[in-house]
Parts: structure tokens; sequence; C-alpha cells
């Protein structure tokens, strides 16, 4: 089997890519920081590009795309720390009036109980009576939790019965994304950062760092796009633990790169460590998918 992107696959991804350069570059990026806010022009202008309505037929308004498709979206987005319940929005469209085109705003309560960008939704899937707000490490993730759920317990099954297999996917599709930027990161600034007359790339410590991040995130890329392909919830949740471990160790080692200078709020390191963290707790856990995965060896 050809797992090659195709020409039309791969003007898909550069569009997106593109796109979201233009309209959520850096100064984007610390803007949404700084307000805490959704960018909703950007959300509508998502919709109008088909983000939300890649997999909905033609017929009904849509692109025509499946879900490998939409995975290349997720891994741009993640790449470019796109901001807002990307996730929720692109299950709802069809389901939900507005939500195709980015008019409307949607989120869903997580099977943990947590509920991202509560205040900015204008349709919440899931009840949420009593949820009270909860200090969230990523400043791009605000977050509410429903009171009784925290620390909660949730089998592998209870959790493939109640997290569609699209939201882990399409979750670890982001967490791809992001892999491969702070490798990018780390990669760059060990080219220009200069210690003791030479490049710190030059150095093997820093080397090895780098050739690990690369190996994490292509190990991860391959099991994304073959779950994406398959759409099989067993292989769907070993890349969601690849990928969650690409996203959080690629961050760090890209941490470890830049040395006391990544860990400065004006450097945007931290930033995917946090998302990273926040997404790791979405959708299928990680002891659930380990579970998911055993039982399926």
């Amino acid at each position: 089997m050809d797992f090659r992107l195709t020409d039309d696959q791969r003007a898909l991804k550069r569009g997106v890519r593109e796109l979201l350069e233009r309209r959520f570059d850096r100064d984007a990026l610390r803007a949404a920081v700084d307000s805490g806010r959704l960018d909703r022009a950007l959300w509508r202008e998502l919709g109008a590009a088909g983000f939300f309505a890649l997999r909905l037929p033609e017929e009904a308004g849509g692109v025509g795309l499946g879900l490998p498709e939409a995975v290349l979206l997720f891994e741009e987005a993640g790449r470019a720390l796109l901001a807002g319940p990307l996730v929720a929005t692109h299950l709802a469209a069809g389901e939900v009036a507005g939500a195709a085109e980015g008019a409307t705003v949607v989120t869903a309560v997580d099977t943990s109980g947590l509920v991202e960008w509560l205040d900015e939704a204008d349709v919440i899937i899931g009840p949420v009576e009593g949820a009270v707000p909860v200090r969230s490490v990523d400043p791009l993730t605000p977050l509410h939790r429903l009171p009784g759920r925290a620390g909660t317990t949730v089998t592998a099954a209870a959790h493939a019965a109640a997290a569609p297999a699209e939201v882990s996917l399409l979750t670890a599709a982001e967490q791809l994304g992001s892999a491969a930027r702070t490798t990018e990161l780390a990669v760059a600034h060990a080219r220009t950062r200069e210690q003791f007359g030479q490049p710190i790339g030059g150095f093997q410590a820093v080397k090895h760092l780098c050739a690990r991040m690369l190996v994490r995130t292509e190990v991860a890329r391959a099991a994304v796009y073959a779950a994406a392909v398959t759409a099989d919830p067993v292989e769907i949740a070993g890349a969601r633990l690849l990928a969650d471990e690409a996203a959080t160790e690629c961050a760090r080692d890209c941490l470890q790169v830049h040395g006391g200078m990544g860990f400065t709020w004006e450097a945007d390191v931290h930033l995917h460590l946090k998302r990273a963290w926040v997404r790791a707790e979405r959708g299928l856990s990680g002891a659930a998918a380990e579970e998911l995965v055993a039982a399926g060896l």
C-alpha cells in the first residue's frame, strides 16, 4: 500500500499552512495569548476555506474529503498552535447549524469532565451544569471542569464508547504538528546559536537531541497517517500514544536545545509544551490507549 501523499493532499496541506502563516502568525499567536479571546473572524475564514466542512459530502455543502485529509489539516493547526475548540467544531459540522461555515463555535464535554473554551462557545455538546473554571497550564486553552469529575478513572471500554475515535486521531494529528514544529525550532536554533566560536549544532550532545526529536516525530507521523487510512480503533490508540509522546518529549528537548532562553515568556517553545500537556488529557487517556493496544495484541 502506498502511504505517500498525493499531489492534491500536498496542495491541501500547503494551502492550510499558507492560510495560517498569513492569519495566525507569531504576532497573532501572542495577541491571542494576551487577550484570551477567540478570533471569530479567523474562525469564519477557516470555515470559508473548508476546514470544518472538509468531510461533509459536496451535496451538503462540504468538500467531500476523508479522514486522511482531515488529519493533514489538524497537523497544520497543531504546528501553528491554532487556538480554539477545533476538533469539536469540525465533528459538529453538518449536525450543528453554522459549524461548517465557522459561524458557530462548538465545544464538548470531555470524558474527563473538562470543557475547553466554554465561555466562548455558541453550542456545547453535553451537560455543563455547575462547571467551574480551572487554571489551565496553557494560556491558549481556557478550561472548565464539571464538579465531581476530577481524578475520575475511566476504563478503556468506557473511553472507546464515550469518545469518538476521531477525537483521539485528530488530537494526535495536532500533537504531530506540534512535534514537527518544535523539531524545526530546535534545529534552527542549533544552526544559529554559537558557543566557543561555533554553532551549538556542531556539538554531539545537541546533534543527538535533534536526531531523537526527528525520529520521534517521523515514527508518530507514520502511525497517525496509517491510522487515518485504516480508522482502526486500536491503531488510532497506538498512534495517539506515539503522538502524545512525540509532542511532549520534543518540546522538552527543544527547551533543552534553547537552554535558559527557552524557558522565558518571550520564547514560543513553552507554549508548545503546555498545549501538548493539555491535549494529552483530551479524549482517550494514555492509560486507556495502552489498554486498547494491549487488548488488540
